[in-house]
């Protein structure tokens, strides 16, 4: 279940000692009790499901601890029966519409930091094996960018039960630092490393407890739902039938959750502090008609930025955007990010800071191309980022930035996951052959071949 876990787990100590401080001074749970009912038998490391005990796993070592987890009473779990997959890559739930959004985009902050998400629905189904049944599952893509860079990827499986409960059956995850992966955690597969997991009841109810995530000291999660049928501000207007629920994980923390019809999960965290939230959505937000005027007029003027950020190119990518956003609806979230990223770009450029001007100019034109999924084809949409990071290799090239250039190919390799299947055969190897050039460059940390396979690469993104 995506969430900000994978920020958190490299959190200082001390606020992770605070986690258990506070998971033990409730009382959580004791050897012989499982969140607060009786049980038998002697205490488990493992399953989670009617035991004594799931541990306290240390954020910072990922090592268990003596500390229970103050786990739901037992009765109050959805969870426990058996599920029954006849159709389960036709995911309709309202709440959890796994195979009809194609996209989320969700902006926020994180540590401070600007932190942007893409979360794509993606053409291939997964298979996974659990007990000797095969479930196929729908496979979506998460993609989260700190600062306007690779932050975290993952790929995530889900199928719906015939109830119209909806089941998490495991996820590859890629955690990134400077360009490059530091590690996998948060990675597990279902009937490997535990039981499917219910992600979204077929008809969730106020004190319903359920886990997305259920193997102990892997991964896990345990999610009480707080109110149901709420009426949340979307993008676009007033969304109904909204949900909030609580997230306990298992390093001892809580976390907030809203999920909305058409959406999916909404919102995690909340203002003013770590928050994940919606932008828009496809096809949920999409409205008929032409990409108007002023939305043109604005990418001209941020593509003329990102090629070059210089005081002229700004104030006219600012001007643009004033107008824009008089003339046309605007989601608020979208506002707000692009006022930040406008200013710290004006800010980074009248310093003269090279490394600051890269990094909010590509924040500006990832907004920018966001304003465009409410207008044009998704596909359009993907082919415009491929171009996006295309010149941002370019520009990191120059810069001689070796890590950019490596998290600038990943997004690359991305995106085109998203939109190979949508491509003309011819033209899609072009882009195969370069985008490998481009990889190997950055492979070999060669920031001057880099330049050259950008260039490249975007001559065969033309076309």
């Amino acid at each position: 279940m995506r969430n900000m876990r994978h920020m958190r787990s490299r959190r200082p100590a001390a606020a992770v000692s605070a986690a258990l401080a506070a998971a033990l001074a409730t009382g959580a749970c004791t050897a012989g009790a499982v969140g607060g009912g009786a049980a038998s038998g002697p205490p488990s490391e493992g399953t989670g499901t009617g035991t004594d005990c799931v541990r306290v796993v240390d954020g910072n070592t990922g090592k268990k601890t003596d500390a229970c987890l103050p786990l739901a009473p037992e009765q109050d779990r959805v969870d426990r029966g058996t599920p029954v997959f006849s159709r389960p890559t036709v995911i309709t739930n309202p709440l959890h519409p796994s195979s009809e959004v194609q996209q989320v985009i969700y902006g926020g902050q994180v540590d401070g930091k600007p932190f942007r998400t893409e979360f794509t629905l993606l053409p291939d189904i997964k298979t996974v094996n659990v007990n000797g049944e095969e479930i196929r599952a729908r496979t979506l893509q998460y993609t989260a960018f700190s600062d306007g860079r690779i932050h975290e990827v993952a790929l995530d499986w889900f199928a719906q039960a015939d109830d119209g409960s909806v089941w998490y059956l495991g996820e590859d995850v890629f955690n990134y630092e400077n360009g490059v992966v530091a590690d996998t955690g948060g990675t597990w597969l279902a009937g490997k490393n535990g039981p499917p997991a219910m992600i979204m009841p077929a008809e969730p109810r106020t004190g319903d407890v359920y886990r997305p995530e259920n193997a102990p000291e892997v991964v896990f999660e345990e999610v009480t739902v707080k109110a149901v049928g709420q009426t949340v501000p979307g993008p676009y207007g007033p969304v109904k039938g909204a949900m909030t629920v609580t997230e306990l994980h298992m390093d001892g923390t809580r976390e907030d959750k809203v999920f909305a019809p058409g959406y999916g999960e909404f919102s995690t965290g909340r203002p003013g502090a770590d928050l994940e939230a919606v932008s828009l959505a496809v096809p949920t937000d999409v409205t008929p008609g032409p990409v108007p005027a002023e939305l043109a007029a604005l990418s001209a003027a941020v593509r003329a930025a990102h090629a070059g950020a210089t005081d002229a190119t700004v104030a006219k990518a600012r001007a643009a955007w004033d107008t824009y956003r008089a003339a046309d609806r605007v989601p608020q979230l979208l506002i707000r990010q692009m006022d930040r990223d406008l200013d710290s770009l004006t800010a980074a450029v009248k310093a003269r800071d090279a490394a600051l001007v890269r990094g909010a100019v590509l924040r500006v034109a990832q907004n920018d191309l966001d304003l465009h999924l409410r207008y044009e084809p998704l596909a359009a949409v993907e082919a415009d980022r491929m171009e996006l990071w295309a010149r941002q290799s370019t520009l990191d090239g120059a810069a001689r930035d070796a890590g950019a250039i490596a998290g600038d190919v990943t997004s690359l390799e991305l995106t085109w996951d998203r939109v190979r299947h949508d491509t003309p055969p011819a033209q899609a190897d072009r882009i195969d052959t370069s985008l490998r050039a481009l990889r190997d460059a950055a492979d070999r940390k060669d920031t001057s071949l880099a330049q050259q396979a950008a260039a490249s690469l975007t001559s065969a993104l033309s076309g």
